[in-house]
């Protein structure tokens, strides 16, 4: 277990490194001069050579990689073109929006899938319309499923806001950032209410697609499960079918929906990117959608680098999780 641990901790580490790779060679080789950017193409030829010197762009290029790595760890991601704010203070004001929309569409997508898979496999009554909806809303580009989201529930029957993350002007600042839970720890009821009431329908057009993928995936291995030996043995015990898959068959099964969430995860956060342009919503997308057009890179990368690093993490998270839950994985290196 340790050698399966340090190894996937290991192949992390190297993974990130080549992303910051790949953004410090792309930022040198673009056409823009980030000195420029910053001094205005006006500048002197006297005040552009300062700069540079003062930036350590003369230095070699191993030298200059080496501390944007180190920059990097430490939360220094440069110094944005179009805000003249270091990019790490601008994500610390938009990350927030962007992480309480992906979380609540993490749980609701998570809700569903399991809905799915034990509906569809326990063959409650109902579970064939669940599936309907749930493939049909996945089956809908994201931008065009909010759209028609917007259309329905704001524009014809009124549930819920058009956009933005409150109505509300005076709330909680701390200590999280994210409205509901800072609306609760202050004990501004108003507060929650108000913030899921703007999550609603962005967070459940961002799960719907998670939702189907992780449940079609721990569907199919309740059903492959379900006749394995020990479920037959507990069936001849007389336990009740519910009770066989939540007690029995679940764990042996979770293993293959963990690996899916850790992916649909990754792809959930560039929906959400999408559906924040659609819902107005005040998050990272907002961000980058405004620093692409006058190509802000440092602003472009830290985004990038942020997501990138999100994504390892959580599926290397995955892969451990796996391992706790089946000991084999470990044994057999993944």
């Amino acid at each position: 277990m340790k050698t399966f641990v340090t190894t996937r901790i290991a192949a992390m580490v190297a993974i990130l490194v080549a992303l910051t790779g790949v953004m410090f060679v792309l930022q040198h080789i673009s056409p823009l001069d980030p000195v420029k950017a910053q001094l205005g193409a006006q500048a002197s030829q006297e005040a552009v050579a300062s700069r540079r010197e003062a930036l350590g762009l003369n230095d070699p290029l191993l030298v200059q990689f080496w501390r944007y790595l180190t920059g990097a760890v430490q939360g220094n991601l440069g110094t944005s073109y179009r805000t003249r704010h270091p990019v790490a203070s601008d994500l610390g004001d938009f990350v927030p929006a962007t992480m309480e929309l992906a979380l609540f569409g993490l749980a609701i997508a998570l809700v569903l899938a399991a809905l799915l898979a034990f509906s569809t496999t326990l063959k409650w009554r109902g579970s064939a319309v669940l599936r309907g909806i749930l493939f049909t809303g996945a089956s809908a580009p994201m931008f065009l499923l909010g759209i028609l989201g917007l259309i329905v529930f704001y524009q014809h029957l009124g549930w819920v806001p058009a956009n933005g993350r409150t109505a509300i002007t005076n709330v909680p600042t701390g200590p999280t950032g994210l409205l509901a839970v800072d609306g609760l720890l202050h004990g501004r009821f108003d507060v929650v209410a108000d913030a899921v009431h703007h999550l609603i329908l962005p967070a459940v057009v961002v799960a719907l697609g998670p939702a189907v993928a992780i449940g079609r995936v721990l569907r199919s291995s309740l059903l492959g499960d379900a006749d394995s030996d020990y479920a037959r043995t507990a069936r001849a015990k007389g336990l009740s079918e519910p009770r066989i898959m939540a007690g029995h068959v679940l764990r042996n099964s979770v293993g293959a929906a963990l690996s899916m969430t850790g992916l649909q995860i990754g792809l959930m956060f560039s929906g959400v990117l999408v559906i924040e342009q659609v819902f107005g919503w005040p998050g990272i997308g907002q961000y980058i959608a405004q620093s692409i057009p006058v190509a802000d890179f440092p602003a472009i990368a830290g985004v990038t680098l942020m997501l990138g690093a999100l994504y390892v993490f959580i599926n290397t998270a995955v892969d451990l999780l796996q391992a706790a839950a089946d000991p084999r994985i470990a044994v057999r290196g993944g």
